[in-house]
């Protein structure tokens, strides 16, 4: 599932994020959601979260 709404996110479930500075490699990064940072309903390039290691970033695989 895409990170790009607001709505498939949520508190508590693993994400992967790419973080600013890997933002031209793509690396991704797995996690625990602990904050959601973004306001809008949704984000072109993914909604940013903040994860339980402290690492923020914006969601671009959902895990379920």
């Amino acid at each position: 599932m895409e990170g790009k709404q607001r709505k498939n996110v949520k508190v508590g479930i693993q994400v992967s994020v790419v973080q600013k500075q890997h933002q031209r490699t793509g690396t991704l990064t797995k996690g625990i959601v602990q904050r959601i940072l973004t306001n809008s309903a949704n984000h072109p390039h993914g909604i940013k979260v903040k994860l339980e290691s402290g690492i923020v970033g914006r969601v671009k695989e959902i895990y379920t």
